[in-house]
C-alpha cells in the first residue's frame, strides 16, 4: 500500500517554498518599504501572501490532483519597488484591487489567451527586462561597500548555477550568511518568534495610479508569471484549464489585497521542482508535494512576522545581492526574448529602454510609457510591413 506521503513530496515542496522566499523575499520587503509600510504593515504583507499562496496550492492540487502551485508575482514586487515611491499606502491597496479584479475578469471571461495573444511577448519581455535592470545593477553597486560578502556569493553563483541549478540561490544565501557573520554584519538582537498579524489597510483610488501602476502590475503578471505557469503544468503533461487557475488567483488577491496581498499568479520555476521525476515516478502521485508546499507557506505566513524581523537583521548589501543573483536569469532570458526578432527589435528596444529609465510623466511610470510606445510601434511596423506573397 502506498505511503500518503512520502519525505520526497515533503522535501519537493519545503525546497519549491525554499527557493520562492529565499530568490525574491528581499523585493518584498524594499516594494512594501517603497509604499512606506511600517514593519506591523510589512508583516501583514507577509502575512496575506503566505495564506494567499497557501490556501490556492494546497486547494488546486487536491482538487485537480496535480502539482499546481501559485506565488506571489516577483516580477511585480519588482515593479512595485519603484512604481510605489512616494505613493500612499491606501492608493497601493487600491492598485492591488484594481489589478487583482482584471485579473478576475480575465478568468472568468476567458479573455487570458485573447488578451495575451494582443500583447507581443517580445514588448512584455522587454518591460520586465526593463522593470528588472535596476536589480542586477544593484548586484554590483553593492559590491562597493561589502566587496568579500558579495563576491562570494557571486563566486558561488557562477560554480553552482550549471551543476546545481536548483539550489544555487539558497546556496549562494548560506554563503552571504556565514561571511556576513564572520565579519559581524547579522544583527540578531532584536529578531524574536511571533506570530503575524493582520493589518487592514483601507483602499483608495487615483487614476494615476491605478493606470500607471495597475495596468503594468496586470500586464507583468499575466505574461511574465501566469503563461510561463501555464506552459510549466503543460510540459510535465498536466492540461487543467487555465481559466478556473486564473480566476481564483484573482479572488484571492481581491481578498487579500487589504492586508497586503498584493498580486498571486501561477508560479513556474518553483512548480516545477515539484513536478520532476525525482518527487514521484508515478506523475499522478506528483500533487501531494503541491500540497507540502501549501502546508510551508502557510507556515511562512503565519511567522511572517519573525520572517520580517530575520530580514531586517541582514545587511542591505547582503539583501540587494541575493535579489540581484535571484533575477539574472529572468532579465537575461528577458532581453533574448525581446531582441530575438529582429523586425521587432526596435519597438523592443524602445520599450527597455523607456521601462529601465525610471521615467514618469503626468505622474505614470516608465513601464506603461514603455509599452506605450513600443505598441505603437509594433503597430507601425505591422502597418507598413509588405504583405507577404502567395504563391499560385
Amino acid at each position: 500500500m502506498r505511503l500518503a506521503f512520502q519525505f520526497s513530496h515533503l522535501s519537493a515542496g519545503f525546497i519549491a517554498v525554499l527557493v520562492g522566499y529565499t530568490s525574491s523575499a528581499a523585493i518584498i520587503f524594499q516594494a512594501a518599504a517603497a509604499a512606506g509600510a511600517s514593519q506591523a504593515q510589512i508583516s501583514s504583507w507577509m502575512w496575506a501572501l503566505g495564506l494567499g499562496m497557501g490556501a490556492t496550492c494546497i486547494g488546486f492540487s487536491l482538487r485537480y490532483r496535480e502539482p499546481i502551485l501559485t506565488a506571489w508575482s516577483t516580477p511585480g514586487a519588482a515593479l512595485l519597488v519603484t512604481a510605489l515611491a512616494g505613493v500612499p499606502m491606501s492608493e497601493a491597496i487600491g492598485v492591488f484591487i484594481f489589478s487583482s479584479g482584471l485579473i478576475l475578469l480575465c478568468g472568468i471571461t476567458g479573455w487570458f489567451d485573447h488578451i495575451m495573444q494582443r500583447v507581443p511577448p517580445g514588448l512584455a519581455a522587454a518591460m520586465l527586462g526593463g522593470v528588472l535592470l535596476t536589480f542586477g545593477l544593484d548586484l554590483f553597486n553593492s559590491a562597493e561597500t561589502q566587496p568579500w560578502l558579495v563576491g562570494a556569493m557571486l563566486i558561488t553563483y557562477l560554480a553552482l548555477r550549471r551543476h546545481l541549478p536548483r539550489y544555487v540561490i539558497p546556496l549562494s544565501l548560506c554563503v552571504g550568511l556565514a561571511v556576513a557573520a564572520a565579519t559581524g554584519l547579522l544583527q540578531f538582537n532584536q529578531l524574536s518568534w511571533q506570530l503575524a498579524k493582520p493589518v487592514l489597510m483601507m483602499p483608495s483610488f487615483s487614476l494615476t495610479s491605478l493606470i500607471g501602476i495597475g495596468i503594468p502590475l496586470f500586464v507583468v503578471t499575466m505574461a511574465s508569471q501566469n503563461v510561463p505557469g501555464i506552459a510549466v503544468l503543460r510540459a510535465h503533461g498536466y492540461h487543467t484549464k487555465g481559466s478556473p487557475l486564473i480566476s481564483w488567483t484573482g479572488i484571492t488577491g481581491v481578498l487579500l489585497a487589504p492586508f497586503g496581498g498584493f498580486a498571486f499568479n501561477l508560479a513556474a520555476i518553483s512548480a516545477a521542482v515539484c513536478m520532476g521525476k525525482e518527487v514521484d515516478a508515478d506523475p499522478k502521485q506528483r500533487y501531494k508535494a503541491g500540497v507540502w508546499a501549501g502546508v510551508f507557506y502557510l507556515l511562512m505566513g503565519v511567522f511572517g512576522a519573525t520572517v520580517v524581523g530575520l530580514f531586517t537583521a541582514l545587511p542591505n548589501e547582503l539583501v540587494m545581492a541575493i535579489a540581484g543573483l535571484a533575477l539574472l536569469g529572468t532579465i537575461g532570458s528577458s532581453l533574448t526574448v525581446a531582441l530575438a526578432d529582429e523586425k521587432e527589435r526596435d519597438a523592443a528596444l524602445l520599450t527597455f529602454m523607456i521601462t529601465a529609465s525610471g521615467v514618469a510623466l503626468f505622474g505614470i511610470g516608465s513601464a506603461f510609457w514603455g509599452l506605450l510606445v513600443g505598441g505603437i510601434v509594433h503597430w507601425l511596423n505591422v502597418r507598413n510591413r509588405p504583405p507577404s506573397r502567395k504563391r499560385g
